[in-house]
C-alpha cells in the first residue's frame, strides 16, 4: 500500500476479512479476504454480494461548458442523454488507441458525472475544462457500495420505493436507511445489480446494514477481484490488463483500438469532433487483433499471461481465465490474430506445467442476449 494516496471509508471492514489492501487506481482495494472466492462468485451469480468499489475516479463537471468537455473528450453523443441517464463511453489518444473507458451520468442541464478506472480519463478531461466556463472536481469522498446479483432489486425495494422502476443505465436520487444516496442501475458483473453513491460519514453504516440485514436472503461481502471471475463470463474489458500497456506488441508502443477491442459500438453514430476522431475511423479494418474469447477443455482455467498458440506456434496471450461450477465451462479473454478469432478454431493454451486444449469462442460467453443485467420490474 504504499503508492496508496486514497483511502476507503470501509478499509477496516476489508482489514476485518482477511484484506491486506492491496493498492488500485492508488486506493488500498480489497484483492483478497480470508474465504473461498468461489462463495461470491456464486453469491452474485444467484443472490446478490455487496462490493466497494470506491477505487472508481469520480469527476463532476458543472457549468455551461460541461457538455463541451465531456463531448470533447468521450465517444458518445451527450446530447442526447437526458438528465438521470447514464451511458458507457470510450476515450481516445490524438492517434485513435483507448486510454480508458468511463460511465457518463447527466444530473442536469449543466451538471454530469464522469466515473472512471485507472486510465488517463481525468487528465483528458482537465484537458478540455482549461480555460472554459466549467467547474472539475475530483470527489473521493464520495463512496461507491456496488450491489450486484439477482436479489439485489429484492432487496433495496425494502428501503427504497420505485427501485424496480430504475431501469438499466439510469439513477435516482434518494435516501437508504435516512441517507442521502445516489442509486445507479449499473455495473460491471453481467447481472442486475446497483451502485450506491454515497457520502464517506455514511459509507460504513450502510455497508453494516446490508451485510447484516441480507444475510438472510445469502447476501455476503465480495472482494474486487471477484469481478475478474465474472467479467471473464460476460465480455467486459479491465484496462489495462486486457490491453497492450500490459501485453505490450514487439515492434510497436502500446496503444489497442476499440475495432482491435471490439468497443466500437461506444462511439455514437455519426458522432465526430472527438479525440482520436479522425485516426479512429481510419483504423477501421486495420486491426491487428482481436479481443476474442477461448473456450477450454476441463476444468483448469489458463493463468493469466498464458500464450496461446496454433499449430504449435504462438500467437496471442489469455488475459483473464475462469472455471465456473455453476455453468460447468471454463472461458477466458484473449488476445489473437484476426483470423484466429473464428468461432470453432482449435487452439492450445500453454500453462507452466501443461499444454490445454481450447477453441476460439464469441463472447460473451454467459446471458448472451444480455436478459439478466437490462430486466425489468
Amino acid at each position: 500500500m504504499t503508492a496508496s494516496w486514497r483511502f476507503s471509508a470501509l478499509a477496516d471492514r476489508h482489514r476485518a476479512l482477511g484484506s491486506t489492501l492491496e493498492d488500485w487506481s492508488g486506493m488500498g482495494t480489497a484483492w483478497t479476504y480470508d474465504k473461498d472466492q468461489t462463495e461470491e462468485y456464486l453469491a452474485i451469480r444467484t443472490r446478490a454480494g455487496v462490493m466497494d468499489v470506491s477505487g472508481l475516479k469520480k469527476i463532476h463537471l458543472m457549468g455551461p461548458h460541461a457538455q463541451y468537455v465531456i463531448d470533447k473528450a468521450t465517444t458518445r453523443d451527450i446530447e442526447k442523454l437526458k438528465p438521470g441517464r447514464s451511458t458507457y463511453a470510450t476515450m481516445l489518444n490524438d492517434e485513435g488507441k483507448f486510454v480508458d473507458d468511463c460511465v457518463i451520468y447527466r444530473m442536469g442541464p449543466h451538471s454530469f458525472m464522469v466515473v472512471h478506472g485507472s486510465g488517463a480519463g481525468h487528465e483528458q478531461l482537465a484537458m478540455y475544462a482549461a480555460g472554459r466556463n466549467v467547474v472539475m472536481l475530483f470527489d473521493d469522498d464520495l463512496h461507491d457500495i456496488s450491489l450486484q446479483g439477482p436479489l439485489a432489486v429484492n432487496y433495496l425495494e425494502k428501503h427504497v420505493p420505485g427501485i424496480r422502476d430504475v431501469v438499466y443505465f439510469s439513477h435516482i436520487q434518494t435516501t437508504l436507511f435516512g441517507k442521502p444516496v445516489m442509486i445507479s442501475r449499473t455495473g460491471y458483473t453481467g447481472e442486475r445489480g446497483y451502485e450506491i453513491f454515497c457520502r464517506r460519514q455514511d459509507a460504513v453504516e450502510i455497508w453494516d446494514r446490508i451485510v447484516a440485514e441480507g444475510a438472510e436472503m445469502g447476501i455476503i461481502p465480495t472482494r474486487f477481484t471477484t469481478l475478474d471471475l465474472l467479467r471473464a463470463e460476460s465480455y467486459l474489458l479491465f484496462f489495462p490488463y486486457d490491453n497492450s500497456e500490459m501485453y505490450p506488441f514487439e515492434t510497436e508502443k502500446a496503444g489497442d483500438t476499440l475495432w482491435e477491442l471490439g468497443l466500437d459500438f461506444t462511439v455514437s453514430k455519426g458522432k465526430t469532433g472527438f479525440r482520436g476522431a479522425e485516426e479512429h475511423y481510419r483504423l477501421q479494418g486495420k486491426e491487428r487483433f482481436r479481443i476474442y474469447g477461448v473456450k477450454l477443455e476441463g476444468t483448469e482455467p489458463a493463468v493469466e499471461g498464458a500464450p496461446v498458440l496454433k499449430d504449435g506456434e504462438q500467437v496471442g496471450v489469455v488475459t483473464m481465465c475462469m472455471y465456473s461450477p455453476l455453468n460447468e465451462h471454463t472461458v477466458g479473454i484473449a488476445r489473437m490474430p484476426v483470423d484466429c478469432a473464428v468461432e470453432g478454431t482449435k487452439l492450445t493454451i500453454r500453462n507452466p506445467d501443461k499444454e490445454l486444449a481450447a477453441i476460439a469462442h464469441p463472447m460473451p460467453f454467459y446471458d448472451v442476449d444480455k436478459k439478466r443485467r437490462t430486466a425489468k420490474g
